[in-house]
């Protein structure tokens, strides 16, 4: 029911850097961040621990025991497109009606969730709810494992496959009103930006790296990517101050989980139980810090003047 504004994101899309992982503009970058997601879609991480796919699919049985259908009936509905096993959209919309008929509300619930993962979170064949997102819901709903890691690493992966398909940028069909935000991007210059982010008031810390990478590593549906928060220093409130982007803007992709046990997989995984984050490292003088709800001016001291009777 929310409008979205696809001639905003053809647009913005034209501006993806593939090389750094970034959207880069006349004289400033912004970069798609595990913060900003958690904000997007109200789920910090927190203490939770964040969904990362195994490579492996749910069991029917596994499933059944949730939306309340049978194995049996599971097996019968399921299908396989190019590749892509999951449950007919339509069959769990049934079901979840029928579920709301007998007032069966905390099924019906768990059915609309479950729909919810497969259709808006992780989409991939029209109809079809993919096993994968199913297994990302069933991590959610037994150990609330956190979907944002997941959810990220699925929106730079469409961005480079799209620059993969179409060369070095991303070309989109035309859209009624694209011009007008084509010109306000090409126009953009970070004196226009506001750089102080709201969701960053009354917390502290930034991720900043995870254990054995220079960078954030992200784990999708489809395999391994990273992005590089030196870049986001600035969108994040701080000054950029002896920011070096030689080793956080190291780029590596993996994509294709044949292997789950692949050591590139293990090393992510692993990584994550020892994400770091930092605030003070990158406030520096406090005079410098950009992070008030209202953008702080360093006033300069007024100069001395003595005046001297002539």
């Amino acid at each position: 029911m929310i409008e979205v504004s696809i001639e905003a994101i053809a647009s913005l899309t034209q501006y993806y850097d593939q090389a750094l992982r970034c959207f880069t503009f006349r004289d400033f970058q912004l970069v798609p961040t595990v913060e900003e997601f958690e904000e997007i879609l109200g789920c910090p991480i927190g203490g939770r621990k964040p969904y990362l796919f195994f490579g492996f699919y749910p069991s029917m049985a596994r499933i059944a025991k949730v939306v309340k259908i049978s194995t049996q009936e599971l097996d019968q509905v399921k299908q396989n497109r190019n590749g892509v096993i999951g449950i007919p959209r339509k069959h769990l919309e049934e079901k979840a009606k029928a579920l709301a008929d007998q007032g069966e509300w905390a099924s019906f619930i768990d059915v609309l969730a479950l729909l919810v993962f497969g259709v808006i979170l992780f989409p991939n064949v029209d109809g079809l709810v993919d096993l994968v997102a199913i297994d990302a819901f069933l991590a959610y709903h037994h150990s609330k494992e956190s979907p944002v890691v997941v959810v990220l690493a699925n929106a730079y992966d469409t961005f480079d496959r799209r620059c993969e398909k179409s060369g070095a940028r991303i070309v989109c069909c035309t859209e009624k009103g694209k011009a007008i935000w084509e010109q306000l991007l090409a126009s953009m210059v970070g004196a226009s930006v506001n750089w102080f982010p709201r969701w960053k008031e009354g917390r502290v810390g930034v991720l900043s790296s995870c254990e054995g990478f220079s960078n954030v590593p992200l784990m999708g549906m489809r395999g391994c990517i990273n992005y590089n928060p030196v870049l986001a220093i600035r969108q994040l409130g701080y000054p950029m101050k002896g920011v070096s982007l030689e080793e956080s803007t190291m780029p590596f992709i993996s994509w294709g989980f044949k292997d789950p046990n692949a050591r590139i997989f293990q090393r992510v995984r692993k990584a994550w139980s020892a994400a770091q984050r930092k605030d003070m490292e990158l406030r520096g003088s406090s005079n410098g810090i950009i992070g008030m709800p209202q953008v702080r001016k360093r006033l300069k001291p007024r100069r001395r003047v003595r005046r001297y009777k002539p």
